[in-house]
C-alpha cells in the first residue's frame, strides 16, 4: 500500500479498536430489554421502529469491520493489494429512518448517529485511497516540469 500515506497498520488498528468498542455498545444497546421509548404512541411501531434501526446499524457496524479486518490482512501479508482493492471496498449502509429514531431512546439514537459518522469516516478513507490523484500522474508530472522549465 505505498501509493498512500492515508493508511497505515497504526491507523487501521486505531480505527479496528474504535469499531469493536463501537460494536459492542450497539450490540448491548439494541439487547431486547428496553430500548423503546415508552411514551412512543404505538408500541407496536415502536418494536417495528427499534428492529429494522437494530439491522440497519449492525449492518453498518459489520460492514465497518470487515472492512478493517480486509486491511488488516493486507498489511499482515494476508491480502495482495490487488485482492484488497478487488474485494475490499467499504459497502455503503443506508441511513438511519428520521421518522423511526424519533420512536428511539436518546441514547439509542446517539449511538446510531456515532455509527453512521464512524462508517462515513472510514467511507471517506476509502474513497481517499481507491481515488488516483487528480490529473493522472503524467498530468501531474508534466505540470511539475512545466513549472521547473518555465521560469
Amino acid at each position: 500500500m505505498a501509493q498512500t500515506a492515508t493508511l497505515s497498520p497504526r491507523i487501521i488498528e486505531g480505527l479496528y479498536c474504535e469499531a469493536l468498542v463501537l460494536a459492542d455498545e450497539v450490540r448491548a444497546a439494541f439487547d431486547l430489554s428496553g430500548r423503546i421509548d415508552e411514551s412512543a404512541a404505538d408500541s407496536d411501531l415502536a418494536r417495528l421502529a427499534s428492529s429494522c434501526e437494530a439491522l440497519r446499524t449492525t449492518t453498518r457496524m459489520m460492514h465497518a469491520l470487515a472492512w478493517l479486518l480486509n486491511h488488516r490482512a493486507h498489511f499482515a501479508g494476508e491480502l495482495s493489494e490487488f485482492q484488497l482493492r478487488r474485494y475490499g471496498k467499504l459497502a455503503d449502509t443506508p441511513g438511519a429512518d428520521p421518522e423511526r429514531l424519533l420512536m428511539l431512546r436518546p441514547e439509542i439514537r446517539d449511538l446510531i448517529g456515532a455509527t453512521e459518522r464512524f462508517h462515513a469516516r472510514l467511507m471517506r478513507l476509502d474513497r481517499g485511497w481507491r481515488e488516483p490523484p487528480r490529473g493522472g500522474a503524467v498530468a501531474q508530472l508534466r505540470s511539475r516540469l512545466g513549472s521547473t522549465l518555465n521560469p
